[in-house]
């Protein structure tokens, strides 16, 4: 038996290589990416804090997008077959000024053995044809005839994917073939793309018509971590790649990383064939692929991202007032004077997680140590080690997309938007979607009430 988390490492590096052949200046990316942490792992002692280089050079997270309630139950269960499962709700809609008309949630692994054993993560979107801001009836009822003629996976794939879920794993053999259809599966189809039909959902959201205008899905991108996000955008633009104009998320600054970085390079112009509406057939290109890299930093507490949330929102008010200033720059000075400086401080506020270890040596033999998780890290009592975030941001996703569309799409604001939450995700998948802060707190929790335990006190967990 190949057990579930090869199957999820070889899938990922299949992928990876079906990728930089469809999208050669992903190979670019992932080159330089390489140069970039050998050599942050070499210059500073710290680097690592975060994942070893080992882990981050196999780190990668995808996105695709789907159609249908139905595509989305089928891509869960062919990701549950790698022991990847929905954790986190997140609402691109409202993201961006762009047309950006769905939902998503990230398949991974929840365990942290899984996560360190092979870290692969799929951002998964979801239409809302039932939106009216962005389709009217007319649209919605043609857009969702389309989605449902069409076979995105494979029968074959779907049972093997089954069994693989209840096996924990798959024979050799059968692996293998899960593994080619898996990977055909998001594969660029060649079928020529109906021009009128793309062109009529792309006056709509680009996005739209990369899901509702074709008759298969593909990866959209495919993404390494890097450990120093400013030196790889510095060096891409080096290289003579394009890259969006700023990074996403989180400011560069003296203090810990948090949360998630992001940039990429501009989607390229991929050669496409098109149907015109007399039958014949013609070459063309589209841009909906691009290259996305990340750097990932802390997770934060729900009291963590409040603040997180209020430094981007007073950012924006800056940015507002001063067109045409640096975001980065702006939320660097906003940091400074407003976020906790090291990590101590973030644990002891309770704002961002970590795992908890009783220090190696006692610092003060034969006193009893204290029952507060401040006493006990100011004490030197216990150690903290960060809890890596793993998941997204909804804002800096939509950012990523809308930096890569050629247009902004339509939205008609007197509309009510259609009501999307995790539940009714959940409902749609037919399977939980995981709160991200409940998987975090659960980690930390069990390492300090070890860490308690071994130290004397009451078990209960103070996190």
């Amino acid at each position: 038996m190949i057990p579930t988390w090869r199957l999820r490492a070889a899938f990922a590096h299949r992928l990876s290589d079906m990728y930089g052949t469809e999208v050669p200046a992903y190979t670019t990316l992932l080159d330089v990416a390489g140069e970039v942490n050998h050599e942050a792992a070499r210059e500073n002692a710290d680097a690592e804090r975060l994942g070893s280089i080992e882990r981050v050079t196999a780190e990668r997270h995808g996105a695709i997008r789907v159609g249908t309630p139905q595509e989305m139950r089928q891509a869960a269960q062919i990701f549950a077959a790698l022991g990847m499962h929905p954790a986190g709700f997140y609402d691109l809609r409202d993201a961006a000024s762009s047309a950006i008309p769905v939902i998503s949630t990230a398949f991974r692994p929840l365990d942290a053995a899984e996560l360190a054993r092979n870290p692969f993560r799929v951002f998964t979107s979801l239409l809302t044809p039932a939106d009216r801001r962005f389709f009217d009836a007319d649209l919605q009822a043609r857009l969702e005839t389309f989605l449902s003629r069409r076979e995105i996976f494979a029968p074959e794939l779907l049972d093997l994917a089954h069994r693989a879920e209840h096996e924990a794993g798959l024979p050799r053999e059968q692996a293998e073939r899960f593994l080619t259809l898996a990977v055909a599966a998001f594969e660029l189809s060649a079928e020529p793309v109906d021009q009128t039909w793309y062109a009529e959902l792309e006056r709509v959201s680009a996005v739209a018509a990369d899901i509702g205008g074709v008759s298969s899905t593909h990866i959209n991108h495919l993404t390494p971590r890097v450990l120093d996000i400013d030196r790889l955008y510095r060096r891409m633009g080096d290289r003579g790649i394009v890259m969006i104009d700023e990074i996403q998320g989180p400011p560069r600054w003296e203090g810990p990383d948090v949360l998630l970085r992001q940039t990429s390079f501009r989607a390229l112009a991929e050669p496409r064939r098109f149907r015109r509406p007399d039958g014949g057939v013609t070459t063309g290109s589209l841009r909906v692929r691009f290259g996305e890299v990340e750097a990932r930093g802390i997770a934060l507490t729900q009291v963590g991202r409040a603040l997180y949330d209020e430094l981007i929102a007073e950012t924006d008010r800056r940015l507002a007032d001063h067109p045409g200033a640096s975001g980065q720059d702006l939320a660097r000075d906003i940091w400074r004077a407003r976020f906790p400086r090291d990590e101590r401080q973030l644990a002891a506020e309770k704002m961002a997680y970590f795992t908890y270890q009783p220090a190696t040596r006692r610092p003060h033999d034969g006193q009893r140590p204290p029952a507060d998780l401040p006493g006990l890290l100011e004490g030197g009592w216990i150690t903290a080690d960060p809890i890596v975030y793993e998941d997204f941001l909804p804002r800096s996703a939509a950012g990523i997309f809308q930096s890569n569309l050629a247009n902004e799409g339509t939205r008609d604001t007197t509309r009510s938007g259609a009501h999307y939450d995790a539940r009714r995700l959940s409902e749609t998948i037919e399977r939980p979607v995981h709160d991200p802060f409940d998987l975090y707190a659960a980690q930390q929790n069990d390492s300090l009430r070890l860490a308690r335990r071994a130290l004397g006190l009451s078990p209960s967990a103070d996190g």
